[in-house]
This record gives C-alpha cells, structure tokens and sequence, in this order.
C-alpha cells in the first residue's frame, strides 16, 4: 500500500517560496495502477519523486508497506529505493558500454544480490520484454522502443512493490508507445505492483485504473 498523506512541497526563493504541491492526498494498493496528468510544470515529476524517496517532501507523509522512508539515515534510505522503487524515465539512461543483460543487473550490482536466481529473473525479464534475442547487444544496436523495454525490466529486476513512470512513452513513435505501454501493464498485472504513471499522453492515462489531475498545486480525481 502506498498512502500519501497532505503532503506539500515549496522552494525557497528570491522573491518567496514557490508552492508547487498543496496537501495531496492518494492511496493506492498493490495491483492498482494510477496516471497523473496535468500542464507542464505543474509538479508532476517534483511528485513522482517524492513518492520514490528521490526528494523529500516539505510537509507531510509518504508510506510504502507501512514505512516512512524519509525517517531513514542516507544508507538506508538508498537500500530502501533499491530495494522497494523501480523507475521507468523518459530517457532510458542505459550504460552504453554494457549489454542488456547487464543494464537490467545493474540495480542488483547496487544491492550486491549477485547470484544465480537474479540472473535468472533478469534473463526471464528480458524474455517477457521480448528481447531475448537481444540479451548482448550494447544500447547502440537496440532501437528506441527496444531500450525502454530495457530500462522496464530493469526496473522490475528487484521485484519492487512500487513502479513509478515518468513520461515512459514521451520519445518513442506511436506504435512503439503501445508497445512499451502494452508491456507495461501486462507485467504490472501479473507481479501486481504499485503502478504511478505520469504522462502528457491521454491515451496511455486512460489504461490506468484511475486517472488524475495535478493543476494549481493540488491533486484532483478524474
């Protein structure tokens, strides 16, 4: 279960604080999947963030599973990302000098859970992307669709109970797009994550579960 709790963020500056979240307020349990849009700049990302430990919020609560992970020392908190937290960006931020099999390692390399049943479920992601034939190619060889199914699996290889997405879509052609979001939600159906989407692209919002608006600092149910 993640619950969020009147949470707000601001940001000092020259002229007074700038409000970009006001006393949000969202639950969501595990196998439900929620999209957030809104204009941008609206605070779509400063929130994602937060939900993923990434930023801390200025007031309020964020729980995963029960556990306040702001109350964390940095040690843990990264242990607790790693571990609870997959990411999916708009850029697929992949080590170009490193396979496939090995840019979906990598967060295992993190949390030093090298070993054979890792591997394993790395190789059986990669499958399920449809990429097995692709496990030793480097990012060069890979099209842009090919490596947001990269950067997906990735992100599931530590069976995280929590997935966030930001703009998963954003570069990739249409037909790409369906693709990657077709993906997205069989998997999130099957390992029942916690699924946050946060995107520009209406159809891909209305494949979630429940949809949201983020305008004037709040959060609004659609």
């Amino acid at each position: 279960m993640l619950e969020v709790r009147r949470v707000s963020k601001e940001y000092p500056a020259p002229l007074g604080s700038i409000h970009v979240l006001s006393e949000i307020d969202l639950s969501i349990g595990a196998g439900d999947s929620v999209s957030i849009v809104g204009p941008s700049g609206s605070g779509k990302s400063t929130l994602l963030y937060i939900l993923g430990a990434l930023e801390p919020p200025t007031s309020g609560t964020v729980l995963l599973s029960g556990q306040n992970p702001f109350e964390l020392d940095d040690r843990r908190l990264s242990e607790f990302r790693n571990r609870h937290v997959g990411f999916v960006f708009q850029d697929h931020h992949l080590l170009p000098q490193c396979s496939v099999l090995e840019n979906v390692l990598v967060p295992t390399l993190v949390a030093r859970d090298g070993n054979d049943a890792v591997e394993r479920r790395a190789r059986d992601l990669i499958e399920q992307v449809g990429l097995g034939a692709r496990l030793h190619h480097r990012p060069h060889e890979l099209s842009g669709g090919e490596k947001q199914r990269v950067a997906l699996a990735r992100a599931l290889v530590q069976d995280p109970g929590l997935v966030l997405c930001d703009e998963p879509t954003g570069n990739l052609d249409q037909e790409s797009a369906d693709l990657v979001a077709t993906l997205l939600l069989d998997l999130h159906s099957r390992l029942r994550t916690i699924l946050v989407v946060v995107t520009h692209n209406p159809e891909l919002a209305k494949r979630m579960g429940a949809q949201y608006r983020l305008i004037d600092t709040r959060l609004r149910a659609l």
